[in-house]
This record gives structure tokens, C-alpha cells and sequence, in this order.
């Protein structure tokens, strides 16, 4: 009676214990994150964002089904990052759905997901001999109320292994969730002007660049040609917006113009500019002669560059890593497209040295500059520049289209890392400091606000391609369908001038995910197969004999 008595009080406290411990570990969550690049730390820039969620937010994600080991890989690091935001607020819901788990409407599911924006990915299956291709869909949609968002898990980049290209996804994925949600929370978006008048580029250029800005800035756009009438009025309504980006102009600015935009950055007014300093397109060429005569573009902007601290030169850049162009052999139903090296279209890869260049794939320039930096009383940061193994030439310089049959000269491109994009930040003085000025304005400013400017020596870098009168994405070629990461940058560029929370800079988060050696692992296969078949057995064996000694020992004492 005693041993029950006894035991039964051991077993009702382990229970009150055990019903305690339940009871804290509901009521309090704790995970200790002992990975050396803390990739499962949530930012407190992060915890902020999802702190202010008041409503569900329920999160679709469709990596899910039968999937290779990278994307495996890939899933698991969605799943135990949601599961940090989960913790943060229990409003945010996420679930694994596979899209094509219902085999008889595969084809049609495809189509609708498509036409959603939720592009495929077209994987190699390999199981032994019989190799077959399949669909998988790197996608998760985010869903407040009746708002969605898409987001896209899975980061390429050019030349990227299986390896680099599952480890650069990852170190997205705290951004690209984050921004989603911010995207649905937004409740005051900031203002955007694109500026016209001055012979920007036409809507359609810009349309797909500027529908994405949509999800979360206001977009308008705004004219300098009342400049003439009322320059106060032209630069007070300016000063309305956050952000201005003058996208390829191609006419002069006047002094009055270039005062109002000198203004609007000395009271904190922040710009984009990209800028072509020479005249020179690729339209040009096509022609009977093959030729066309690169020169210099005056737009009258030099001395307000200069004196914020940059130089763009009217030079054009060639690069030996460079884009192709294509161009038509042939005639008629013989005729045939081939991609050629066009050493005037610079293919750059950034450095990942900032926030707004870090982890993007490679850009494509086109008939681009050089910009130089000055001593100036701003910050300058230089974001983009050619590869070692490019140069300048100047101009005016006859363009031909026979460069493309001659093998480059090596030794002769030994001026490369020119910068085609720089980052300007600080307080900015005024162009006209101790100028006449074009006009009088109240509370003109020698000194201003600290702010941020983003020169960009290109100004086709923002332009997307037409195909039957509709615009393509930005960043993609539809002569040879690649894609480059010209929107990604620029929406990088945007987000940095613009982002309060500092959401941008978990972009800079770098995560290593250790992967099996597979050279090894076929390599050390079989040895593998026999140490993990072979010892549990020889374990059990060896248990057993001294269990049986043991036993043996018991008896016979």
C-alpha cells in the first residue's frame, strides 16, 4: 500500500509539472536562433511592420508537392521564417498548397496562374535513366481582406549554381515577405513626379516600371513649362512630392527650370536622374550604311552636377562583358536572327556593396557614360560601374555595325571600373550659390536639407520594350529572352530614397546554407550505405552479448 501511495504522488506531480510547463510554453514563445549568420532572427525593422497588423493576413504559398532537394531546401526556409512572423502577431497565417495536385486540370491550372503573373519554373528531373520535365511554382501570395500580393521565393542570377542561386532566394526572403505585407498595410503612399517637358521618354517606355512603383507610391507627372509664367508656383507644387525622376531627357534646361529643381533638392526634395550625355541609339544604325555619328547632348545641367559632386562625361563606354544584340541574316523566309557581341551595351554586375545593388542579377547598359565624382559636401557612394576589362571613347565618333565581325583588341580595354551610377547624400549647396539668380523665391536656400540623388549615366536603363504596341517587362530582351535586373535596381534605388522604416536594408542580410558535397556524396556512396546498414547491426550485436554477460554474471553470483 505504502509503494502505491508512493508512487502515485511521484506520478500526480510529474503531471502538475508537466500541465505547468504546457501551460508557460502556450503563454510564452522562445526559440534561441544558434546559427552563425542569425538567419532566423527576425529584424526590428521587421517586427515593427508585422506589429502593426490589426486584421489576418493569410499567406498562400505554392512551393509544395513532390519537390527536388533544393527547393526542399528552399520550403524550409519559408516555413521556419513564417513561423518567426506567426510568433511576432498571430494574425499572419500561412499555409503549403500545391497548385498541380489535381492532375486532371494540370494544363488549365497552369494557364490561370500564368495569366496571374505567377510564372512557372521549368525543372529537369532526373531518376536514373528517364529524364522528365516538371512544373514548379516558387510563388506565395499574400491576402488581406480583398488585397493580394505576389511574391516571388526563388532568386536567380546569371551563371548562379543550384547552391548560389537557393542561398541568395533565402537571403531575400525576410525582405521580400516583409515588403508584401508593407505593400498591403500601406495606408499614406508617398509622392512620386516623373518629370516631362524637357523630352523624356514616352509613357510606354516607362509604363511597366511605373504600374510597379503603383503598389506603393502615388504617380503623377509634372511639367516645368509653367516655369516661363510662375516659377514660385512651379516649385511649391514640386515641393508637394517625395521623389522626382527625370527619365532621358533630351532638350536644354533653362536656368529657370534648373533653379526650381536646384531648389526643391536645397529643401530636401530627393531626385533620380538618368541622363544620356551623348547622342547615340542603336536605331540609328540600321541604315544601308551601317553607321551613325555619336556626339554630345547639351542639356545644360553640367555646372548643377558639378556642384553637387559629380561629372558626367560625354564619353562612351565598351566593355568586353557585354550584352547582345541580334540582328537579321538573309532574305526573306531564309532569314535568320543571331545574337552578336555589342561591346556598347556594358552587361554590369554589381559588388553588392549597398542595400539598393546588393544580391541583383546583371544589368544591361546601353550607349552608356562615365560619371565622374568630385570633392563636394555630399557622400558619395558608387553603386554600378563597367567591368575591369572595359573603356572610353570620345566624341563626336562614328557608331558601325561592322565593330561586330572584328576581334576586339584586348590590351586597349585597360581602363575599366568606370561609374555609370552614384549615390549622392548629405547636404547638398546650391548651383546658383553666389549667382544671379533666374527668378526670386521665398526662402531660397545656399544650403540644403540633407537629402539623397541617384545619378544614373544611361537613360535607356529605365526604358522597357514594346512588342505589338504593349509594353514588356522592364529588364527583359525579346530578342534573346534574358532578363536583366534593370527594375529590380531601379526599384531597389526608389525603395532606399523613399523607405522610412528602413525595410531596405535587410536586403544587405547575408545567409550561408551548407550544402552536401555531391561529388563526395557519389563518391563515398556505397561506403556510406554500409556504415549506416552495417553498424546499427553490429551495435545490436555487441548489446546483446553484454546484456546476455551481464545476465549470465546475475545468476551464476
Amino acid at each position: 500500500m505504502n509503494y502505491y501511495k508512493k508512487h502515485s504522488k511521484s506520478v500526480i506531480l510529474t503531471i502538475v509539472v508537466l500541465i505547468i510547463v504546457h501551460f508557460i510554453s502556450n503563454r510564452f514563445y522562445c526559440r534561441i536562433d544558434l546559427t552563425q549568420d542569425q538567419r532566423y532572427t527576425v529584424s526590428e525593422t521587421t517586427k515593427d511592420i508585422i506589429k502593426t497588423l490589426d486584421k489576418p493576413v493569410v499567406i498562400d504559398i505554392l512551393l509544395a508537392g513532390d519537390l527536388q532537394p533544393e527547393f526542399r531546401k528552399l520550403q524550409t526556409e519559408v516555413k521556419q521564417l513564417l513561423e518567426e512572423f506567426t510568433a511576432t502577431n498571430r494574425l499572419i497565417q500561412f499555409n503549403f498548397v500545391d497548385p498541380l495536385e489535381d492532375d486532371r486540370d494540370k494544363n488549365k491550372t497552369i494557364t490561370g496562374l500564368q495569366q496571374l503573373g505567377l510564372t512557372p519554373l521549368n525543372v529537369t528531373v532526373s531518376e536514373g535513366s528517364k529524364v522528365s520535365q516538371e512544373f514548379i511554382f516558387p510563388w506565395a501570395v499574400a491576402n488581406l481582406e480583398n488585397q493580394s500580393v505576389k511574391v516571388s521565393l526563388l532568386k536567380n542570377k546569371l551563371g548562379a549554381t543550384s547552391e548560389e542561386r537557393v542561398n541568395n532566394s533565402v537571403q531575400q526572403l525576410e525582405y521580400v515577405f516583409a515588403d508584401a505585407i508593407k505593400k498591403l498595410t500601406i495606408r499614406e503612399k508617398k509622392k512620386i513626379a516623373v518629370l516631362r517637358g524637357n523630352g523624356e521618354l514616352e509613357d510606354i517606355y516607362l509604363s511597366d516600371f511605373l504600374t510597379t512603383l503603383r503598389d506603393y507610391y502615388k504617380i503623377a507627372p509634372f511639367t516645368l513649362d509653367s516655369v516661363s509664367n510662375n516659377p514660385q508656383k512651379t516649385l511649391e507644387d514640386l515641393k508637394e512630392y517625395d521623389l522626382t525622376i527625370i527619365a532621358k531627357p533630351t532638350e536644354r534646361f533653362s536656368e529657370e527650370e534648373k533653379y526650381v529643381l536646384d531648389q526643391y533638392t536645397m529643401h530636401g526634395g530627393k531626385s533620380i536622374w538618368l541622363i544620356d550625355q551623348t547622342v547615340a541609339e542603336l536605331d540609328s544604325l540600321f541604315n544601308d550604311q551601317g553607321k551613325s555619328i555619336a556626339f554630345p547632348r547639351d542639356l545644360n545641367l553640367n555646372d548643377l552636377f558639378f556642384k553637387y559632386g559629380i561629372r558626367i562625361n560625354p564619353v562612351l563606354v565598351k566593355d568586353l562583358y557585354f550584352t547582345q544584340i541580334v540582328l537579321a541574316s538573309g532574305t526573306g523566309n531564309d532569314s535568320q536572327y543571331n545574337p552578336l557581341p555589342w561591346f556598347y551595351s556594358p552587361m554590369v554586375f554589381s559588388d553588392n556593396s549597398h542595400p539598393v545593388n546588393n544580391n541583383i542579377e546583371a544589368l544591361r547598359f546601353q550607349f552608356a557614360n562615365s560619371i565622374d565624382t568630385i570633392k563636394s559636401s555630399t557622400k558619395k557612394t558608387i553603386l554600378l560601374s563597367s567591368s575591369p576589362l572595359s573603356k572610353t571613347e570620345g566624341t563626336p565618333r562614328e557608331i558601325s555595325l561592322d565593330i561586330i565581325g572584328r576581334q576586339p583588341d584586348k590590351n586597349s580595354y585597360n581602363n575599366g571600373n568606370q561609374p555609370l551610377a552614384v549615390l549622392l547624400e548629405g547636404s547638398f549647396n546650391s548651383a546658383y550659390q553666389n549667382r544671379i539668380k533666374p527668378f526670386n523665391t521665398t526662402n531660397p536656400k545656399n544650403t540644403g536639407d540633407d537629402t539623397k540623388m541617384i545619378v544614373i549615366a544611361d537613360g535607356d536603363l529605365i526604358g522597357n520594350q514594346i512588342r505589338n504596341g504593349r509594353p514588356l517587362e522592364l529588364g527583359y530582351d525579346k530578342w534573346t529572352n534574358n532578363f536583366y535586373g534593370n527594375k529590380e535596381f531601379l526599384l531597389n534605388s526608389v525603395n532606399y530614397m523613399l523607405d522610412d522604416s528602413g525595410l531596405i536594408n535587410i536586403r544587405s542580410k547575408k545567409v550561408e546554407l551548407p550544402f552536401l558535397d555531391t561529388e563526395k556524396v557519389a563518391n563515398s556512396k556505397k561506403l556510406w550505405q554500409l556504415v549506416n546498414t552495417g553498424v546499427p547491426v553490429i551495435l545490436l550485436l555487441i548489446s546483446g552479448w553484454i546484456f546476455n554477460l551481464i545476465r549470465r554474471k546475475k545468476h551464476t553470483s
